[in-house]
């Protein structure tokens, strides 16, 4: 199976790639985490250069990923500056509160938003994959559920069910149909297909 480091010290995505993966690509952890300046202005351009930065430090094939919250009434404070949005707050828990404020505050109803999720697996610098997963849904009024990170607990995914719960009360739904789901499925999906064609015998 192909082997890849892993350019993130969260240990929450290090878990959901190792089981998203598993059977498949062998992701592990990188020795020590990487402090890489973020700078692109895509998710796309953050993705390479993350797995960029851990291929030449440890030179070994890498997979990054960048991923963010994007509120279409508020396009210009999430979306790549997700993770650094509010900086003054120490917690997600007060930066989602915060958003929450924002949206109330300025009386928008339209609170239509989506997570995206860009993997890019460098392999070599000839060969680089970069795989897409959306999931839509919209800001929810409160913080609810503890079975997710980040803004989770105030995302309310588009569901048949239509319960409005949230991302961080549905683990297993989330194993299937989230954005880092949905890219790592398309990941999946290439690279058996990758191996089942060296497999065959002429």
């Amino acid at each position: 199976m192909k082997s890849f480091l892993l350019a993130s010290g969260n240990l929450h995505k290090a878990e959901e790639f190792k089981e998203l993966f598993e059977g498949t690509l062998v992701v592990s952890p990188a020795p020590k985490t990487l402090e890489v300046d973020e700078t692109g202005k895509t998710f796309i351009e953050n993705a390479l250069i993350k797995a960029r930065a851990y291929y030449e430090t440890y030179k070994s094939p890498a997979l990054a990923d960048d991923s963010g919250l994007v509120v279409e009434a508020l396009p210009n404070i999430l979306g790549v500056e997700s993770a650094r949005f509010a900086p003054d707050l120490p917690t997600y828990d007060q930066k989602c509160l915060k958003l929450i404020e924002l949206l109330n505050n300025a009386q928008l109803k339209n609170r239509n938003a989506y997570f995206i999720c860009v993997l890019c697996f460098y392999i070599t610098p000839d060969e680089i994959y970069f795989f897409e997963g959306r999931v839509h849904g919209e800001i929810g009024q409160d913080l609810k559920g503890n079975k997710g990170f980040g803004y989770d607990p105030i995302f309310i995914p588009e569901r048949r069910e239509n319960d409005g719960k949230s991302l961080a009360e549905l683990p297993e739904w989330k194993n299937v149909f989230s954005h880092r789901a949905k890219a790592a499925q398309a990941a999946l999906d290439f690279f058996k297909e990758t191996i089942d064609k060296t497999q065959i015998r002429p």
